[in-house]
């Protein structure tokens, strides 16, 4: 009897150490003078999409350790993932950065910088995170369209896509899944839905 009372307390402690996806706060961080209208238009997809809760944080240069000129002038995407984690108030879980300037990152295969190096070293992308992860960036440089529905589409997929990997969830090899892997195409994210497939919908759970 006294073993089964300590098995039902330590249950119950379990059970209510776990955050609901309710409970989870997610910060939005726009960098600069990203627009309102994207910033609020990302608090209430990521809300939506993972019932979560949103709080979009002040705007905020990029720090200036992040920037650099080794292409084009650039915001390593890295490094702004590693700053807002460092500085994740104990009031969030996740944090997510929003900037329509370029950002960049070292793109690796098996360890090395992806041939060629030249190419890969500094490589241009639309957003980063880490799978697992506590902090991610989105940047609308490279997803801008003449029509804006379109734009903001890209923008919403890009940015569930990012926080999914904050999630924990990997690159699908399903093309109409969110999760898709991009293989540096823009063109992809468009074929894409704004969804998840069945697979990662049981993974995420």
């Amino acid at each position: 009897m006294k073993l089964i009372s300590l098995v039902l307390m330590v249950a119950f402690l379990w059970s209510c150490s776990q955050k609901t996806s309710s409970e989870t706060k997610v910060g939005i961080l726009p960098y600069a003078d990203f627009p309102e209208a994207k910033t609020d238009t990302i608090a209430k997809i990521v809300h939506e999409f993972y019932g979560v809760e949103t709080i979009i944080l002040p705007n905020r240069k990029h720090d200036v350790s992040t920037f650099t000129n080794l292409k084009s002038p650039r915001y390593r995407a890295d490094k702004i993932i590693k700053l807002q984690k460092e500085e994740l108030p104990d009031s969030l879980d996740y944090i997510i950065g929003l900037t329509e300037k370029d950002i960049s990152t070292t793109k690796k295969e098996n360890g090395k910088v992806k041939e060629p190096a030249y190419k890969y070293d500094d490589w241009g992308i639309m957003g980063l995170a880490y799978c697992p992860g506590k902090s991610c960036v989105v940047s609308t440089f490279r997803i801008q369209h003449k029509n804006k529905a379109v734009h903001f589409s890209r923008l919403k997929k890009v940015t569930v896509h990012e926080f999914g990997h904050n999630l924990g969830l990997p690159h699908c090899p399903d093309k109409k899944c969110v999760m898709t892997d991009a293989v540096e195409s823009v063109a992809t994210i468009d074929h894409a839905q704004l969804s998840l497939c069945q697979s990662c919908q049981n993974k995420l759970k």
